[in-house]
């Protein structure tokens, strides 16, 4: 790995998961294009993100991601951004309460176009055609033609996050985040949900607190921390193109940062340390994830740290744990007990949707939600037999009704999941399914600050 970087130096690396263009020219043409783009986040919304973050790595608050397996330009629509948006805010004060801590929250969206595949083929009606890699690279269309790579939309990429960023800054700063507006969006859910009885305490207790807020004169009018909230964006960056297209200085410091999402990460299929894509994260300032698979061993873990986070600082390294409800015991703790010995500053993330993708009998790709739920227990559990803090959760899920998991209080079955299943990937959670695992996490977060004893913790920024 060369001292010497540049956006481009990941150019000489070897890469794996790059589709392969026929048009060379078209290629260069749009990534030259979107270099006179403008960012589509800031430099100092990513270095806000990565104070809230270090706030994290010392246990002083929790890391909410969660979004779409992958964003669609056909769904594309004010509507289904609201909704999303809704639930991760209902999700945050569930998580904010049991936790007595802040929870940052960040969007898989306006950003999360393209997803790594298995095989580069898929055989369709008798067909082998190249698998669908993301809108932002090809498209979903049973046909040689559709599946093409085509680097015009990494242009309708652009426009569509630039649209959706701005939908978000509206939502997080006009008004739609006021806590006693998600606070009734809750009740709503509680209401409706078959386990109503069981989040009923919780949605009370939090009524009660609010009311108390008020008649000691703290109201969304008179603190205008309670109508607003900070919402951040992040994405896997696969496509380095596209990344280093939207790499820019920033003139206040001369760092160079991906203006492409506030946070992205590397995924578990693209972690080789003598690759382009720890390369190109390598020279980035942003707070940056790593997803770590069962395949990842304790010292390649540590070589992968030493190059990404050299200076061990605070809030710059998520790892992102995805082994799969049955493994994690297996292969987390020597993870976490390396991470410790070294004094790494790291925050780590539960992941328990990637190892748990499995085929039902009709045939459907789904995620069992009990199989989500025992890896995020065994996440906390492995934290807590090694002295170390459970920082956060990471989702695929959405606003809609959708059935492409099973299980959860209404118990979707695999009978179920052909009526509203809607992915072009991987199942996500729906949005009941969403909320039910945050009053399950709910209760982890609780368990921990109740061990953990009395204690002042830090507002976020």
């Amino acid at each position: 790995m060369s001292e010497r970087w540049t956006p481009s130096t990941w150019r000489d690396m070897p890469i794996v998961q790059a589709p392969t263009y026929p048009d060379a020219a078209a290629l260069t043409a749009v990534e030259s294009q979107l270099a006179t783009f403008p960012p589509l986040v800031f430099a100092g919304e990513a270095r806000k993100l990565k104070r809230q973050l270090a706030k994290v790595a010392k246990g002083e608050a929790f890391l909410l991601q969660g979004g779409d397996c992958a964003e669609s330009f056909a769904e594309h629509s004010a509507d289904n951004i609201r909704d999303f948006f809704r639930v991760l805010l209902q999700m945050a004060v569930v998580l904010t309460y049991a936790a007595a801590s802040p929870v940052v929250k960040v969007g898989r969206i306006a950003g999360q176009f393209a997803k790594p595949r298995s095989s580069p083929t898929e055989v369709v009606d008798g067909v082998e055609l190249p698998i669908y890699r993301g809108d932002i690279i090809n498209g979903t269309d049973a046909t040689p033609e559709s599946r093409i790579p085509d680097p015009r939309r990494q242009l309708e990429a652009y426009r569509q996050s630039a649209a959706t960023l701005n939908l978000l800054r509206a939502f997080a700063n006009g008004g739609y985040a006021n806590l006693d507006f998600v606070h009734q969006w809750m009740l709503g859910f509680v209401k409706e949900s078959p386990q109503s009885s069981r989040y009923r305490e919780v949605a009370d207790r939090i009524a009660e607190s609010l009311d108390f807020m008020r008649a000691c004169g703290i109201d969304p009018e008179s603190h205008p921390e309670l109508r607003t909230t900070d919402f951040f964006t992040s994405h896997e960056a696969l496509l380095l193109g596209y990344e280093q297209a939207l790499t820019r200085v920033d003139s206040t410091t001369g760092d160079w940062y991906a203006t492409s999402g506030h946070m992205i990460w590397i995924g578990d299929r693209t972690r080789q340390l003598d690759h382009a894509h720890v390369e190109y994260f390598r020279g980035i300032k942003n707070p940056i994830g790593l997803k770590c698979g069962p395949s990842l061993k304790p010292d390649e873990l540590m070589r992968l740290i030493e190059a990404l986070d050299p200076d061990n600082e605070p809030g710059r390294l998520t790892l992102i744990a995805r082994f799969g409800h049955d493994k994690v015991f297996d292969h987390l703790p020597g993870l976490v007990r390396a991470t410790k010995t070294e004094g790494r500053n790291v925050v780590w993330s539960c992941d328990p949707m990637h190892g748990n993708t499995i085929k039902a009998a009709s045939g459907y790709k789904t995620r069992p939600f009990d199989r989500i739920l025992a890896e995020v227990k065994a996440f906390f559990d492995v934290h807590r037999a090694e002295g170390s803090y459970a920082g956060g959760i990471h989702i695929e899920m959405t606003g809609k009704n959708v059935t492409e998991c099973t299980g959860g209080a209404r118990a979707i079955s695999d009978a179920d999941l052909h009526s509203r299943y809607h992915t072009h990937c991987d199942p996500r959670l729906n949005a009941e399914q969403a909320i039910e695992l945050a009053f399950l996490v709910a209760e982890q977060l609780k368990t921990e600050r109740l061990a953990r004893g009395p204690r002042q913790v830090a507002a976020a920024e």
